[in-house]
């Protein structure tokens, strides 16, 4: 039985590298980008074989739309060279970062940075990307409990998220002559180190655990799991969904 292969954007650390180790769990071999932190991107290489998978990872800045590019040239090379092909399975589009400021005080650049990293760089890796789909494929974007709910400060961030959820449908639309589903998948406040680590903060972990139906704050372990399932054969079915991950927050 072939081995499938995963893409993942930001996979060095958090979500993206539960959602590998996951993956890796299900017989699922791994390319994963990181920005800056090679060390940090090898200790997941090496968890990630230590589960008998194959994985490598490239550098990808998101907040230029061409790395995007030179990152799936990477890949793709690289998977022609080991297995004759530049093909490959699932596309997992993770990579990103917040930032928090009120309406009145953004500004032109922060929500350029938002839009380059959350819209532009991933309609173009994808756009990259979708020849060396498989058919039977799976996209999983990641968007964000706040394109659902509304907290003050990270306007400029949440509405990246929704437009990447028009994106998502889209994409559904256009793969289904291919059988390649495509679904998001939106987590409520996570405690990693995005956004600066601020759901660390005792006092904003009570606050989250307050206003979210399972009492606590999620961790990257909660996020992992769901993108494996929706790239498994069980979730064939599955397209053009968002699928909130958050333990039931501002239910």
């Amino acid at each position: 039985m072939r081995q499938k292969t995963a893409i993942i954007t930001g996979a060095s650390r958090g979500l993206g590298r539960d959602m590998a180790l996951n993956l890796a769990k299900d017989g699922v071999n791994i390319i994963f980008s990181y920005h800056s932190n090679e060390a940090k991107a090898n200790e997941v290489i090496s968890e990630i074989e230590s589960l008998g998978q194959k994985a490598i990872a490239f550098p990808f800045d998101a907040n230029d739309y061409n790395s995007g590019k030179e990152f799936i040239s990477k890949a793709t090379a690289y998977l022609n060279e080991e297995y004759g092909s530049p093909n490959f399975d699932f596309l997992i589009n993770n990579a990103g970062t917040g930032t928090y400021n009120l309406i009145t005080d953004t500004t032109v650049a922060q929500f350029d940075d938002m839009m380059n990293v959350h819209l532009k760089s991933i309609y173009f890796l994808t756009q990259v990307a979708l020849p060396h789909i498989n058919e039977s494929g799976r996209i999983i974007n990641i968007s964000s409990g706040l394109a659902r709910f509304s907290l003050p400060g990270m306007s400029a961030y949440a509405m990246m998220k929704g437009g990447l959820e028009v994106f998502t449908r889209y994409l559904a639309k256009e793969l289904g002559s291919r059988q390649i589903t495509a679904n998001v998948i939106a987590p409520g406040a996570i405690a990693t180190d995005f956004a600066g680590g601020s759901n660390r903060d005792p006092e904003k972990r009570a606050l989250i655990a307050s206003i979210t139906a399972l009492g606590r704050v999620g961790e990257a372990e909660d996020i992992g799991g769901t993108v494996a399932f929706l790239c498994s054969g069980r979730a064939g079915w599955v397209n053009g969904q968002r699928i909130e991950v958050s333990g039931g927050m501002l239910v």
